[in-house]
């Protein structure tokens, strides 16, 4: 691990209130009802405070501050921390693996 792999993947629940939003409708087309809707994002903070500070609005992602739930490390923990560009990559495989599963999903 380099001296700078320090991002992590993250991945929230979101409320399935956020299928009323148009954009997030229009941004899943395959969604399949009944699947969770998530977040997936990176950061270079630790994702318990990036969650934190969505709540918070503090640089926020509107989805995650108006419908988040929580934190599902199942889904994200076992990367452990990544390069910039290794944390961008798997951040764009996971929505997109989600998505292909009917989840509904938001990625920044």
């Amino acid at each position: 691990m380099g001296r700078r792999d320090h991002y992590h993947v993250y991945v929230v629940e979101l409320s399935k209130d956020v299928l009323l939003e148009a954009r997030f409708r229009k941004a899943n087309p395959g969604y399949v009802a009944g699947r969770p809707c998530l977040y997936v994002g990176m950061t270079g903070l630790d994702p318990d405070v990036r969650f934190d500070k969505h709540k918070a609005g503090i640089q926020s992602n509107r989805f995650v501050r108006d419908y988040g739930l929580r934190l599902l490390p199942e889904h994200y923990e076992l990367y452990g921390r990544l390069s910039y560009d290794e944390a961008q990559a798997l951040e764009v495989e996971l929505a997109i693996d989600f998505r292909e599963a009917g989840y509904g999903v938001w990625q920044a």
